[in-house]
């Protein structure tokens, strides 16, 4: 029997790779270029199956292709907000994702972010590097503390009570947390509050976690406004969930206190703002990249594509 073709628009770990010719023809990004609009429609229309990335829009121009051939498109990620669910529902075109395995992963990013920031590790790195620092000072590069504050974390799932538990047991802080449903039997402490604004209005660090796609975002320009002056966003969910516009001006303003961010609104690109304000600690989309979580995150788009081709029990099917 010919093997189903698949594309993949990125590299991907070698173990991955193996595990894709084992038992599929495949095309392999070997360069690791990101695909064109035109090539993510060619892709889907000259194959049986897509591997993409939360980096890859894929549009209803280009599911909608009257030449189209691809019956599923394996993400490479947990969101799918890259993807028009919608239109491939309506078509019928199966999308699956990679959930679980990259939870602690991103969370520890998480981690790392309320550090940095609270402590202001990115500014003093910089004048470390930069030849600027003149040695101990009792009153200089200080930050704040973290223990007893208040996390506020703005959705409770798998991610979201990864970071709760490794910020309570790690660094003694309280949780709260606002989720569109009920969340219940936390094997930890965390109390969750009516709305947003409570959140927002009682956290000293305020770290997101819901999926993007959403037709506005989140945290807008009067959300801001709510928070603390002394508070710390993190985002280390999707771009499109807060108004990026509307955080610089809070940042510079001292509306808030900083910022960490792992995500952008238009990613790769970055508002050189950012790059300007000492406020801030920015990584480029690397919550979950580690090695034994982008092969996990791997294995698991491999056998949902085999699933589909071969025996129909997809471990993460979103449609």
């Amino acid at each position: 029997m010919q093997k189903p073709e698949i594309i993949v628009t990125r590299a991907v770990p070698d173990a991955v790779a193996k595990a894709l010719t084992d038992h599929f023809s495949v095309s392999l990004n070997l360069n690791d270029i990101p695909f064109s609009e035109r090539e993510l429609k060619q892709a889907l229309e000259s194959a049986d199956g897509l591997i993409c990335t939360v980096s890859d829009q894929i549009t209803a121009d280009i599911i909608s292709s009257t030449e189209r051939r691809a019956s599923i498109i394996s993400n490479f990620g947990v969101g799918v907000s890259n993807i028009d669910v919608n239109c491939c529902q309506k078509l019928g075109l199966v999308v699956t994702n990679t959930p679980n395995v990259l939870t602690h992963a991103t969370a520890e990013i998480a981690l790392f972010l309320i550090l940095a920031v609270s402590r202001r590790t990115t500014y003093s790195e910089t004048k470390l590097r930069n030849n600027c620092w003149k040695g101990f000072s009792i009153v200089e590069d200080l930050g704040v503390s973290l223990a007893g504050k208040t996390l506020g974390i703005v959705g409770m799932g798998r991610i979201g009570q990864a970071t709760a538990e490794k910020v309570i047991n790690s660094l003694g802080m309280k949780v709260v947390f606002f989720n569109r449903s009920p969340v219940k039997d936390l094997s930890f402490r965390a109390v969750q509050l009516d709305t947003l604004a409570e959140v927002l209005t009682c956290a000293d660090v305020v770290s997101i976690h819901a999926p993007g796609g959403t037709k506005e975002p989140i945290l807008k320009r009067e959300h801001f406004a709510m928070m603390k002056k002394t508070a710390f966003l993190i985002n280390t969910a999707r771009g499109d969930v807060v108004d990026q516009r509307a955080l610089i001006n809070a940042l510079k303003t001292s509306l808030i206190s900083g910022a960490g961010l792992d995500v952008y609104l238009d990613e790769p690109k970055v508002p050189n703002e950012l790059f300007l304000l000492d406020n801030v600690t920015l990584l480029p989309h690397i919550g979950s990249a580690t090695c034994e979580t982008r092969e996990a995150m791997g294995m698991l788009a491999v056998n949902n594509l085999k699933a589909h081709f071969f025996d129909g029990n997809y471990p993460s099917r979103i449609i």
